[in-house]
């Protein structure tokens, strides 16, 4: 994220986005900085604004006084912005996925959708969600962030003052693996350097592992150094919009287990029993569930 004011940027005017759902503020927080990916943090000279950046576009979006979603975006780069935020936003039918998930039968899910109305998956590039996921094992959000943000401060090309977008994947193949370390990333940082080695010599790779079914789009993930099953489901599903994929990670297993009896079960288990259960839209389920959950956290915790 940038590390200068956006005060100094010539931004456009604010303006309604286009079909945008009426959102809650809490959805919308809950959309752009739950989880999902990690170039969005609130304004700092706006309080109630966000700003966020994905592939070569940067947005700041706000709920305005009637809840109507209002985005402006960098004059040099206000035609592509608007032109790419709705569908990375809400490129998926968010209203037809979720009735035809089975909340009529599952109370603990209908719960879930009804505390965050119009919750949908973002559409976001394949290849920053790997590298934003590849940032993410043992780590919280803030943490993943402040990772997210060195490498694009360091290592991505500017876009506008104060503000980098991500390296490409053959960018990082020529970091070496002690600067990627300098970026806060651990052990995550060998995970990262092997991987863009690996893609430099395939340089078609993620485009041809985006564009297959499911399993076997998982497997190929799989093989990549420091993705395991619940990595690899992120990646598809937030950078894919492959929706059958069913992440596990600690919430989802509190989920499961507090609300679904699954006490005792493994991640894969548990990853089976959210794809039958809640079918072809599983992992928008899981990410109803997932917000739930760490709302209760919170709850409990400020308690």
């Amino acid at each position: 994220m940038p590390t200068t004011p956006s005060a100094t940027i010539a931004w456009t005017a604010w303006k309604p986005l286009a079909n945008a759902p009426r959102l809650a503020p809490t959805t919308l927080t809950e959309l752009i900085d739950g989880g999902q990916a990690f170039r969005w943090r609130f304004d700092p000279t706006m309080p109630e604004a966000w700003l966020g950046i994905w592939d070569h576009c940067i947005a700041r979006l706000r709920l305005s006084a009637k809840g109507v979603l209002e985005w402006s975006a960098p004059a040099a780069l206000a035609a592509d912005t608007g032109r790419l935020l709705f569908p990375y936003l809400f490129g998926h039918d968010a209203a037809a996925l979720v009735s035809a998930l089975p909340w009529r039968s599952d109370p603990h899910l209908a719960r879930s959708i009804g505390a965050f109305p119009g919750l949908t998956i973002l559409r976001q590039p394949f290849g920053e969600t790997l590298l934003g996921f590849l940032c993410s094992a043992t780590k919280q959000i803030i943490q993943i962030k402040q990772m997210v943000a060195l490498l694009a401060t360091r290592h991505g090309s500017l876009l506008v003052p104060g503000i980098h977008r991500l390296p490409t994947w053959a960018e990082l193949a020529a970091v070496p693996e002690a600067e990627l370390r300098a970026c806060l990333l651990g052990f995550r940082a060998r995970y990262i350097h092997q991987t863009a080695q690996f893609l430099a010599a395939r340089p078609d790779w993620l485009e041809e592992t985006e564009t297959l079914p499911y399993p076997a789009a998982k497997a190929r993930l799989c093989e990549l150094p420091g993705v395991g099953e619940k990595v690899a489901d992120c990646v598809l599903l937030f950078g894919a919009g492959r929706l059958e994929a069913f992440p596990v990670d600690t919430w989802i297993i509190k989920a499961m287990e507090r609300r679904y009896g699954l006490d005792g079960w493994t991640p894969a288990q548990i990853a089976h029993f959210g794809r039958v259960h809640f079918g072809a839209q599983a992992g928008l389920a899981q990410q109803y569930l997932f917000a739930y959950e760490r709302a209760q956290g919170r709850m409990a915790s400020a308690g």
